[in-house]
């Protein structure tokens, strides 16, 4: 579990003095932030950057790949001599998952790729900090840090991967476009779909899931919220669902959903609403209210992405997909491999 956390509107001035007692000697921290902020002068001088610290900022346009982790690992290790005091992710889940990455491998040889799967990291990561600036992916607190590598679409997950703390201030939420208000915080309802109809599941996770599920459906069924309290809301609701399924597992969206990423490129967020919204045969309720929420807000998920792929595009989509097995385990059972074969999954990719 992520050890500390601090909440609540404002809160992001705490950070100098969260990082004051975690700085060594000449050893930086470095600010892997999302570019969306590159002008936002208010927002860096509330960073306090000293002595050598650096920022980089980073664009989320396309999600986070191995290859661009060891860039960031080998170019922060040529410019500085002692290894960085902690690394302080601020965006959203590829930023975050970034900076959880570079913070694992600035301690363990070779590529991040090399430790795409479970627990296969060794030492563990720098101190490391999460600050998210839109609220849905659960990144802030999950076991994992989600990568496309040259050959597949997979988290480093570990012990080592979560944050030491995290800042979670509702206030860095203002501005969110609302397409991407609604993908992700159906990223976090999706999390809590999955979780709790799975196999893996648990009390632990389940009591978490629920909570995360209510709130989904208080934010985005109840028209009587403030924005404030929305935001506020949300975090929490991205915070225990996140939760959910570090104790569990996720289930067949999340799995489709990186075969469409891996392939097409498509992000997190919609991709899993692409997917979700084609799975009523595994979540029935789920996808009702999915689709009420949907015409709710007046939000139109992208149609057709998959009507012009190659047949060599489609079997990698469904190779990268069926190498997930934990999460169709958990959404199917252990005689998963019977229910969901080849031809099955091409007919749900045809469907979108």
């Amino acid at each position: 579990m992520v050890p500390k956390v601090v909440f609540g509107r404002g809160c992001f001035d705490q950070l100098p003095s969260i990082l004051a007692p975690q700085r060594k000697d000449k050893a930086p921290f470095i600010y892997l932030v999302d570019d969306v902020f590159k002008e936002n002068e208010e927002l860096i001088n509330r960073m306090n950057l000293r002595f050598n610290d650096k920022l980089i900022f980073v664009s989320a346009e396309e999600e986070p790949k191995t290859e661009q982790v060891d860039t960031i690992v080998k170019n922060i290790k040529s410019e500085f001599t002692y290894r960085p005091s902690g690394i302080i992710g601020v965006g959203g889940g590829s930023i975050l998952d970034l900076s959880k990455a570079v913070s694992i491998m600035l301690t363990n040889k070779g590529s991040a790729s090399d430790y795409q799967g479970w627990d296969l990291v060794k030492n563990k990561a720098v101190y490391h900090v999460g600050v998210p600036t839109i609220s849905g992916t659960g990144a802030e607190v999950s076991r994992t840090t989600v990568l496309t590598g040259p050959e597949k679409k997979l988290g480093i997950n570990s012990d080592f991967t979560p944050f030491d703390q995290v800042v979670l201030d509702p206030d860095l939420t203002v501005g969110v476009p609302k397409n991407q208000w609604f993908y992700t915080g159906m990223d976090c309802f999706i999390h809590c779909v999955e979780s709790l109809n799975g196999t893996f599941l648990n009390e632990f996770s389940k009591s978490y899931g629920e909570k995360a599920y209510d709130l989904c459906k208080e934010i985005f069924m109840n028209g009587n919220l403030t924005e404030v309290e929305s935001r506020g809301k949300l975090m929490m609701a991205s915070w225990h669902g996140g939760m959910s399924i570090a104790y569990s597992q996720v289930g067949v969206a999340h799995a489709m959903s990186y075969g469409l990423s891996y392939v097409l490129g498509t992000k997190h967020g919609v991709g899993n609403c692409i997917v979700f919204d084609h799975l009523e045969e595994y979540y029935p309720e789920g996808v009702r209210l999915f689709k009420e929420m949907k015409e709710y807000h007046n939000i139109d998920i992208p149609q057709g992405i998959c009507g012009n792929l190659t047949d060599y595009q489609m079997e990698t989509m469904i190779d990268i997909a069926l190498s997930l097995v934990p999460l169709w385990e958990n959404a199917l059972g252990e005689d998963w491999e019977q229910k969901m074969t080849r031809d099955k999954l091409k007919e749900l990719y045809l469907k979108m």
